[in-house]
Order: C-alpha cells, then structure tokens, then sequence
C-alpha cells in the first residue's frame, strides 16, 4: 500500500536529479587508524561540545572523526563501519548541530532517523535525548509495540528529531498523525538490515514525501545488494567513509566453533550459562528461546529470553534486568542482534548457528563494542561443521575449531564455564566404560561375568543361556534347534 500524506499534495516540489552512476560517489578509505582528535576540533555547538564533556566522551571514534566534517558541511554521507563502533553519533550529532536554532511546527517532525527495530530505536533515542535536552530540542521515537496515540499527541506538540521503525512511521503519516515535508535531515541507520526484514519499498515511500534537496546520512555495517540501489536514487554526491571492510571482524573479538553432541549440548549450554560475566545466547525461533531460557532457569542459571512475540513492556523490562546484572544471560532471537547495545558483554554464544555470514556477524557485533575484547562461541553437530565453515569463511573469521563435551578442561578455559552451583567444572575422566547388553547387563562373553556367575553359565559363544537351560542360536535370538529336527 502507498502512503499518502495529509499534507498539501499539490505543488510538492520536483525532485532533483540523483547521480546514478557509480563513479559520482567519492570513496574515502580509512581502513587507517585517523589522527586521534577531540570533539572540540569539529567545530560543535557549545551546548553540545559541553554535553559530550558532561558525559565523559572526549575522544571520537574512527567513524565519528572520518565522516563529521563532512556531515556537518550538509554533505550526503554513505559511512560503512562495524556494528558497534560509534554510527550513532556519527550521524546524530550533524543532525542535532543543524538543527540548533530552529523549532518544529505541529505534527512536523524536522529530521528522521530511521531504523529497522524497536530495540535499536530505543538504543538511538538513550544516546541522543541527552544531548537533545542540551541544545534545547526535542527527540521523540516512534515504533511498533508501544501506544500509538501517545506518541501522536508527541508528535502533535512538535518533534525536532523522530527516530522511528518504517512500519510504525508509515502508520502514522496513514494516519494524519506525522507529516514529513519538513524533514531535511534523514539518517538511515543498518540500512542492511531493513533491506533484509523487507522494509525498503517502506523506506522508499517515506523518503519520497520528505523534501526532494534534503541532506541524507546512510550509514551500515554492509553496504550491497538493494543498499546500494537505494543509495543511487536517494543520495546526491555522496562521500563514502569506510572504516574497516566488509567481512573484517573486530581484532580483540575471538572466534571459536565448538562441536558438540545432541545428546551433550544442552549440558554444554548450561555449563556455558553458569560463567560469570554477561553472556547473549542466540537461537532461531521464538519457541526455542523460551524453551531454554525455561531450561537454563531451571539448572539454577539467571536467564532472561528476548523475542518478538513478547510486548514492548516485557522486552524492556527484560534488557533492564540484562544490563543491571540481575538476568547475566540473555537468550534471544536474530530480531535482537542489531538491537541490543550493553556494555560488557563478554561472550556470544550461537546455540544454532546463524543463518548467513550477514546474520553471524550482528550477532557477534554485541560482543567487543567500542574498543572492548569479547569472545565468540558457535556450537555445531556433526552434520553442522560444513555449513558453519563456510558461514565463516564468507564472514572473513578464522574460528578456532575443537571438540568439546561437558566438563571438559578446554571448555572451562575458553568460555570460563562452570557448574550452575558456582563450582569450576572438572575434567570428566574418559575411562572406556564396558558396553552394555541388550538387556542391561555386562557384556557377553567378558571374563566378569565368568568369574560372576561360573563357566558353566554361558555357552561356547558367551551368550547367555535361555531360561528353560537350552543354548541360544549362534545369533543369540532364540533356543537352538535340537538334533535331527
């Protein structure tokens, strides 16, 4: 369905001709480490500049310091970097800077962050809203999950900044709730992702009603496929930062694939669990994530589980509980991989393997964000380990590869895994166990049970007799036939 606006339609002015070929866009490459500078070099208004000091961000990461100067000279910016290396103020602070001064006008947002999720969104507006408040703006969000009509009567006082998920935003201008003729300043944040979920023909829509020579700020962790379609009619003359390639992992992040039993893994998982620190495990389905988080819980392990059948107020109550401490672990669904910023993260644990080099990635940028070290975890069967290597290769990770079972040594010292009683998990002692009969006792033939029950018990071939006293057939299946019948 297409949106259409409550504003006036007639007269929207034309658009101005988007550069489609490739070369138009001006790639910087700054795989390099940039001078180290302060917020203070780029020239932020005082408001701002004293805020970022109040909250103790002095220094810029490498994203921040490569595409600021040119975001804050009204360029189009197409920034690539890893998840989890500053995107956000990367693009939130150009927009708060030239929005300072100004005041929006009813149900007329001023600029728009759109993003895929509402976790993300979340995450977004606990970054800007401060620095917001300092500059005098407002920042509000709108997304799915939360009530529609309190965020219209936001949007009906004046919104300067609007972060937003598609499908919620589209409601709205459905609605006659939000109008974007005087959005100037767009920023697109995981554009890859909303690619990906389907939200672009969304996006498309959305940025068609907002005002055809406005500045936009496209940032992601990858950048192909539809990203770049989108870029070519969206983006005018672009400058492309790129902090790292592609498929590059962070460097203090530590790969390692673990394979495991069916019948061990979930003793695995639950040794895993019980570590200290902050672990996120991730899984495919909505189900599967409550069935573990039920599973871990009940071994004694604090665990809080993250999905989207679970309303806003649970999914926040549960992050709340992840980032105070109280639930250590976290057992969600992809639909949180991009979503969920918590510092100290240690450990990322893929209970099912992702399901693409795209998906292992976001799930492996909630660990090591910002400069810190991390480790990450996949767990694979035995008809996983292909399929999980070349998930890997394609993701541009060299992952350690071992074979694990509970209890054992190695495992303990790389996830520092532990009983749920708090307890370091022992070395299991590997001693060749006898193998059992068919019916539960020693094996046929061993020289225990001769010494158990006598010689005399078994037969020639060690099977033991039947209880009418006759012999069993050479198959051990039943009496041997007597003599000449």
């Amino acid at each position: 369905m297409t949106i259409t606006s409550q504003s006036d339609k007639s007269a929207r002015p034309a658009r101005k001709p988007r550069h489609t070929a490739k070369a138009r866009i001006e790639r910087v490459q700054s795989t390099a480490p940039s001078p180290v500078r302060s917020f203070a070099d780029f020239g932020l208004p005082e408001p701002l500049s004293r805020a970022l000091r109040d909250s103790g961000i002095d220094m810029p990461f490498p994203i921040q310091s490569a595409t600021l100067p040119d975001a804050l000279a009204g360029r189009d910016i197409l920034g690539r970097a890893q998840t989890g290396s500053g995107k956000t103020l990367a693009f939130g602070l150009p927009l708060l800077a030239r929005l300072g001064g100004g005041k929006a006008r009813s149900k007329r947002p001023r600029a728009l962050v759109l993003v895929p999720t509402r976790e993300l969104a979340m995450q977004v507006a606990d970054s800007l809203t401060p620095l917001a408040k300092a500059m005098g703006l407002w920042c509000r969000t709108a997304v799915g999950g939360l009530a529609f009509t309190r965020q219209a009567d936001a949007l009906n006082r004046g919104v300067d900044l609007l972060i937003a998920t598609p499908g919620r935003l589209s409601d709205h201008v459905r609605q006659g709730t939000c109008v974007l003729s005087d959005v100037n300043f767009v920023a697109l944040d995981e554009a890859d992702q909303m690619a990906d979920m389907g939200f672009l023909p969304q996006v498309r829509e959305i940025l068609d009603l907002t005002p055809p020579r406005g500045q936009r700020l496209l940032f992601s962790a990858t950048l192909d496929g539809d990203v770049e379609k989108l870029v070519k009619a969206y983006l005018t003359d672009p400058v492309e930062h790129s902090v790292a390639p592609v498929t590059a992992s962070v460097e203090t992040m530590d790969h390692y694939v673990f394979q495991v039993s069916h019948q061990e893994k979930q003793t695995v998982v639950t040794e895993i669990g019980a570590r200290d620190g902050r672990t996120i495990m991730f899984v495919r389905t909505k189900h599967h994530v409550d069935r573990l988080a039920e599973r871990l819980r009940a071994s004694g392990v604090a665990a809080g589980a993250l999905h989207g059948g679970k309303t806003q107020g649970q999914r926040n109550r549960v992050l709340a509980d992840f980032r105070e401490g109280h639930t250590p672990v976290l057992v969600a669904t992809d639909v949180a991989a991009r979503g969920i910023h918590v510092d100290d993260v240690s450990l990322v644990l893929h209970v099912d393997p992702a399901a693409d080099h795209k998906d292992y990635l976001h799930r492996a940028g909630r660990t090591a964000r910002a400069g810190a070290s991390g480790v990450v975890v996949t767990l694979v069967t035995h008809d996983q380990r292909r399929i999980v290597r070349r998930m890997t290769e394609r993701a541009g990770v060299r992952a350690e590869s071992t074979v694990v079972r509970p209890g054992d040594v190695e495992l303990t010292r790389i996830t520092g895994a532990r009983e749920p009683s708090g307890e370091p998990v022992a070395e299991r002692r590997r001693e060749p166990q006898p193998r059992r009969g068919a019916r539960g006792g020693e094996r046929h033939g061993s020289f225990r049970d001769k010494e158990r029950h006598g010689s005399r018990s078994r037969g020639f071939t060690g099977h033991r007799q039947s209880r009418d006293g006759s012999r069993p057939n050479r198959f051990g299946r039943g009496p041997a036939r007597k003599q000449g019948k």
